[in-house]
């Protein structure tokens, strides 16, 4: 599984040498671009981890860890050179999961970093896995399809359907009760873009080998039976 990263760090050397390092040990960078809004950018990237620095054009690092922690709990590590008690339990009291001084060395960030990954997914609690069924287990932390042929990663609109039905198993839930799920983690969802994710999980659940398992229920919903 290759894991992304949501690296946001306005000096472009310091960018550039962290992003550089962490995809040459297999993870997918993504640098912020617009930092006075960039939680377009982390929504539209799903990171697995964010590593923010403190000091930012437009809006500092404490803004931006509110606003991603509303929108997800994907681990947040800042990056900062202000490395005071204050700064250090500010960020902690807003929801972070570390804090790294700067200067710092690349070994001991990767090394961090892969910690961190470690202990927020590869070791899923029982609670965060859902049986699908044939062999298949939905890895709620992971955001992804189980099964012994591998993994299936899924979006966070796909994740979130797929929740919805096996919550409801056995049960038709309507078209607008999946919609209303989908606006916690879209700013807008239509009926036309609900049909598209549908209609990729069933491929993804195929792939998993679940061939069938969302069925549609003309003119109510879909169910999982």
């Amino acid at each position: 599984m290759q894991y992304r990263i949501f690296l946001i760090e306005d000096d472009p050397v310091i960018a550039r040498t962290v992003r550089d390092y962490l995809e040459r040990l297999g993870y997918a960078v993504a640098c912020g671009q617009n930092f006075a809004a960039l939680a377009p950018e982390f929504a539209a990237f799903d990171p697995q981890l964010v590593l923010l620095d403190l000091s930012l054009p437009y809006r500092n690092g404490y803004h931006w860890c509110r606003v991603f922690r509303e929108l997800s709990p994907v681990p947040i590590v800042f990056l900062s050179s202000a490395a005071d008690n204050l700064n250090i339990v500010t960020a902690m009291d807003l929801g972070a999961d570390d804090y790294i001084a700067k200067p710092f060395d690349l070994e001991v960030l990767a090394a961090k970093v892969q910690a961190i990954l470690r202990r927020a997914y590869a070791y899923a609690r029982p609670a965060d896995l859902v049986d699908c069924g044939g062999g298949v287990m939905l890895d709620l932390g992971a955001g992804a399809l189980k099964s012994e042929a591998g993994t299936v990663e899924l979006t966070k609109n796909e994740l979130r359907i797929l929740q919805t039905l096996l919550a409801q198993r056995g049960r038709t839930v309507p078209r607008d009760a999946l919609m209303t799920a989908l606006w916690a983690t879209d700013c807008f969802v239509d009926e036309n873009t609900l049909t598209v994710n549908v209609a990729r999980l069933r491929k993804k659940l195929e792939t998993a080998g679940l061939p069938g398992l969302v069925r549609t229920k003309k003119g109510e919903g879909y169910c999982i039976e």
